[in-house]
């Protein structure tokens, strides 16, 4: 059981639900928490202090509560998964929030299930998706189309946007293929490997904050009462308790039910950059945001 859903909790099916909210939620306004934490700060350097030191608890935890440790090809196959999902996946969309406005950044965060299902059928699993999928699909790649207007009329560009819509795509593809993978790879125990992969991809991620961006390992001292609220929020509450339930979802619910996070996600944070980052809700990103959303419904309804 997912150790941040009390032992007391017997029904299943609250289980259930409390997972997907903290999904819903917690994931949803990550997206915020992240421009509050690298507002003043770099963004590679806060992402690794999160993921390592959420890491670290966790796997402490899963030792102390009798886990076993994993063999060292399980090591290897856990870290290369914390890699794809974490090292790139969540570094790059932690930059590119730097340049798009943190509901655009879920919205085309939400276009991963495209993905999933793309490199599924011409690679991975060579499994051709449903007529139902293939139309959602097609839908949400208009609805991408429809944010990445050349004008700039959907959304203000916080600098280069072009920066931004790239490495959210780049997070995209190695989220969808560290996904794919995860169902290929030897990998220990739920809990241990979402701490392996947040230790390693976090400690990746400090490697790379080194090279590229103005930092020592006490630049924390450094951050703002607010940029350190956003971190600790971030460690406990968008990683130990909602990567956990995730991880937790992913092995005892549905994959259609699980996917829903995806759709969810994008309304949680355009409504929560409205209302706390003074982010504008025009009718371009309202209409592309409907669009996407209805092609990433398709797809889990069409789903194999």
């Amino acid at each position: 059981m997912n150790p941040v859903i009390s032992k007391k909790v017997q029904s299943p099916r609250l289980t259930l639900w409390l997972a997907l909210t903290s999904v819903y939620i917690l994931w949803g306004s990550t997206y915020l928490f992240i421009h509050f934490m690298t507002e003043k700060m770099p963004p590679l350097y806060m992402a690794s202090l999160r993921l390592s030191t959420a890491g670290l608890i966790l796997y402490l935890y899963a030792r102390f509560t009798g886990t076993p440790i994993p063999r060292r090809k399980q090591w290897a196959s856990a870290g290369l998964i914390g890699i794809l999902l974490l090292t790139i996946a969540n570094g790059s969309m932690s930059v590119a929030l730097q340049y798009v406005p943190t509901s655009i950044a879920a919205l085309l965060a939400a276009t991963v299930p495209l993905f999933i299902i793309l490199f599924n059928w011409v690679s991975f699993g060579r499994i051709r998706p449903s007529k139902l999928a293939l139309t959602g699909l097609a839908i949400g790649l208009v609805g991408v189309s429809l944010l990445m207007q050349p004008t700039g009329t959907v959304f203000p560009a916080k600098g280069n946007v072009w920066v931004g819509i790239t490495l959210i795509m780049v997070a995209n593809v190695s989220w969808a293929i560290g996904t794919l993978l995860s169902g290929k790879l030897s990998l220990p125990s739920q809990l241990i490997s979402s701490a392996i992969q947040m230790l390693v991809g976090g400690l990746v991620l400090l490697l790379f904050s080194m090279v590229t961006e103005n930092v020592t390992l006490t630049s924390i001292g450094e951050a703002p009462v607010k940029a350190l609220g956003a971190l600790a929020y971030l460690i406990v509450f968008g990683s130990i308790i909602g990567f956990s339930s995730f991880a937790w979802l992913a092995r005892n619910a549905p994959p259609q039910l699980v996917s829903t996070y995806a759709y969810v996600n994008p309304v949680v944070a355009m409504l929560l950059g409205w209302a706390f980052a003074d982010e504008a809700l025009t009718v371009s990103s309202i209409l592309a945001a409907l669009v996407i959303l209805s092609g990433v419904v398709l797809i889990s309804l069409g789903k194999k």
